[in-house]
């Protein structure tokens, strides 16, 4: 029982690092696809006095990615309605030009005041509208959402890793005596350590393959019921293949700075 408990205290809290770095992986990916999705969905509304190119916008700001120009006869449509077409068609010659500008990326609201004012410092440009406020309130939602999951994860990981440090200290008190005459032999560090990496690294690979087993649940069994929209249409995401080389090299730098650690923090042999 004793012997389940040890291994224990120490799988628990890496497998606590771990899913850390999981959800934040999982949390990643999905907050750049809804990233893309609030992109695409974004544009700013320039009003010009003359006819611009796509070149002409990036020349004033790069992250301009596209310019869609504004039939001017549909604006005026909205505007006036039972006109003669000869002072129809000089409202039109009067109208300036607008445009749909989207953005190559997901700004925050201080980049997006400077590509503002990169527009208006030109003077073809008569005014340019951001929606600022709706941009920013989603933004700040976004990015505070974002904050929050890294620094709880931060957080719990500290934790986790000096729990992880306590159990080291554990192991090798009860191979002091083994390590102190291997020591005395004259015995390298990394073969006195031996035996503490040996037991890290068979603990590491369980804790790996559980938090594994456990976003495969979660991707195949778990989401698909869930009835979570974004879990559905993320479902993909939750885990790939190449997390399990991720967690798993993860947990290894783990434990070797954990071993080392406590190796180097008690080294010298006790009298």
């Amino acid at each position: 029982m004793k012997f389940i408990k040890n291994h224990l205290m120490f799988i628990l809290p890496l497998m606590a690092i771990l899913l850390g770095i999981e959800f934040y992986l999982v949390f990643d990916r999905a907050t750049n696809s809804y990233e893309k999705g609030l992109k695409e969905g974004y544009a700013m509304f320039v009003v010009s006095k003359k006819p611009m190119t796509l070149e002409d916008f990036q020349k004033l700001n790069s992250h301009i990615e596209s310019a869609k120009a504004i039939n001017r006869k549909n604006v005026l449509n909205e505007v006036v309605k039972g006109i003669s077409q000869d002072n129809e068609k000089a409202i039109i010659e009067a109208l300036p030009y607008f445009y749909n500008i989207r953005l190559n990326a997901y700004v925050d609201t201080s980049e997006l005041m400077k590509i503002k004012a990169d527009l208006e410092a030109d003077s073809a440009i008569k005014r340019v509208e951001t929606f600022g406020e709706s941009y920013r309130s989603a933004y700040r939602l976004f990015a505070f959402i974002k904050f929050t999951l890294k620094l709880f994860i931060g957080f719990m990981g500290i934790v986790s890793f000096f729990l992880i440090m306590k159990q080291m200290e554990i192991w090798k008190y009860a191979h002091k005596r083994r390590m102190q005459v291997m020591e005395i032999f004259g015995a390298p560090l990394m073969l006195r350590s031996g035996v503490l990496f040996k037991v890290a690294v068979i603990d590491a690979i369980v804790a790996t393959l559980i938090t594994a087993l456990f976003f495969l649940y979660i991707k195949f069994e778990w989401a698909p019921k869930s009835g979570i929209e974004m879990m559905v249409k993320h479902q993909k995401t939750l885990f790939l293949m190449s997390d399990m080389g991720i967690l798993f090299g993860s947990a290894l730098v783990i434990v070797i700075v954990a071993v080392y650690s406590v190796v180097f923090s008690s080294s010298g042999v006790e009298e």
